[in-house]
């Protein structure tokens, strides 16, 4: 059995195939989630923050180069760039200013260089809390799951999530400034 290359669904999406964009959705999905709730509260928000980046991979397929073989760091940087925006969004409409946005990273070095920040500081996260992060925000496993494995209660680990979903938020918007 082979599995298609994410090369192959991007030529997939760059020659119209929706096909290839419900791959990508489906291959992507849970990890962009995961990633956008680390970087916003609201569920509104981050299904938004989701559909906008799969979209703009959608728009992008056709000039869109993956020289390491897979899409998901520069999904990582579009889902970043559409929570920056978003929380922009928001604060300029409290202005009345009309929102700039964040272009989609133009080649894949960058969106890896981009996301430096992100294994930088779950590597700084005291053992525990580095542990918790990595099961639940980028391995996708469930708050109980994590809890059994590590020996505490769900309460805990949902705490430690929450605490860490506010200090990684903190630090991207350091980064952007």
């Amino acid at each position: 059995m082979t599995t298609e290359t994410d090369e192959a669904i991007v030529r997939g999406m760059a020659s119209g195939d929706r096909g290839a964009l419900a791959r990508a959705f489906d291959r992507y999905a849970a990890t962009l989630t995961r990633y956008a709730w680390a970087l916003v509260d609201d569920r509104q928000d981050v299904e938004e923050i989701v559909q906008d980046a799969f979209l703009t991979l959608w728009q992008r397929a056709a000039t869109l180069e993956l020289p390491a073989d897979t899409m998901l760091p520069w999904l990582l940087v579009v889902c970043r760039n559409h929570a920056f925006n978003a929380g922009r969004k928001r604060t300029k409409h409290r202005a009345d200013e009309l929102p700039e946005t964040l272009p989609a990273p133009e080649d894949h070095s960058e969106a890896r260089e981009r996301l430096r920040w992100v294994r930088d500081e779950i590597a700084a996260l005291p053992e525990l809390d580095r542990r918790i992060c990595e099961m639940c925000l980028l391995d996708g496993r469930s708050y109980a799951d994590a809890a059994a494995a590590l020996g505490l209660s769900v309460g805990a680990v949902t705490q430690r999530v929450s605490r860490n979903r506010r200090r990684l938020r903190k630090v991207v918007m350091q980064d952007e400034h």
